[in-house]
């Protein structure tokens, strides 16, 4: 019998993070719930361990480079592998602000999670990454870090100019393709996921879609068979442009 898969969703604690946590568990995955607080991680984790799923808190802040190396070494010493990756925790700090009018400081904070993180996180867990039979890396995007959608005065997407928040997302995109290409020839894929626009902290609660709908793409990306692909953008209807 084969053993569960070990999962660790960062920002796991609420939305979209934590459909995700709750989808993978479902598959019967043991899933590392990744949250800042442990309070939050643990009361997330209780409410999955309620539905059946495998689920243990890891505090994990992934701006903290002391906490991003404790967490990896916790995974280490308690699982020796690590079989699915879902960097997920990001940030919006952008209020309406044009390009023309954001402070550097703002694009900075901004980044330090939405890519920094993405990258220490990635490189301290991939050592973990390489022990397991498939590894899967899904980095969380956005439509709006797609670059062919926004530049569409016709997209919808093209009225939201969030400097930090979009250039984050087309950052993260990036970031996925170099780290694929790195990984090509061995059994790990990365791909980028396009949750679109849904109701969560993050925008105010103003979108549409569920966490749950959000969370599918991530979800699969995080469980493709061997023959699935790598170095991809996609939503739950397919690929995204770029």
């Amino acid at each position: 019998m084969n053993e569960p898969k070990v999962a660790l969703v960062t920002g796991a604690n609420k939305g979209i993070g934590y459909e995700i946590a709750r989808g993978l568990g479902e598959t019967g995955a043991t899933v590392l719930v990744g949250a800042r607080s442990l309070e939050r991680g643990s009361t997330a984790a209780e409410k999955l361990a309620a539905e059946g799923i495998t689920a243990v808190p890891l505090e994990l802040d992934v701006t903290d480079p002391v906490s991003v190396s404790a967490a990896a070494a916790r995974i280490e010493r308690e699982y020796g592998r690590l079989d699915i990756l879902v960097n997920n925790a990001g940030i919006l700090l952008e209020r309406g602000q044009k390009p023309s009018k954001m402070p550097v400081e703002l694009l900075e904070r901004t980044y330090a999670t939405n890519v920094f993180a993405v990258v220490a996180v990635t490189n301290a867990l991939l050592p973990l990454l390489r022990r397991a039979t498939a590894g899967r890396i899904v980095n969380v995007s956005s439509g709006l870090g797609s670059l062919a959608t926004t530049s569409d005065p016709q997209n919808p997407y093209a009225q939201f100019p969030l400097l930090a928040y979009n250039s984050s997302k087309s950052a993260v995109n990036a970031v996925t393709v170099s780290y694929a290409n790195e990984l090509r020839g061995t059994s790990i894929k990365v791909n980028a996921a396009d949750p679109g626009y849904c109701a969560t902290d993050l925008n105010g609660h103003a979108g549409p879609r569920t966490p749950a709908q959000g969370a599918a793409v991530s979800i699969r990306l995080a469980t493709l068979p061997d023959d699935g692909p790598t170095a991809g953008f996609f939503s739950e209807d397919g690929p995204e442009p770029w």
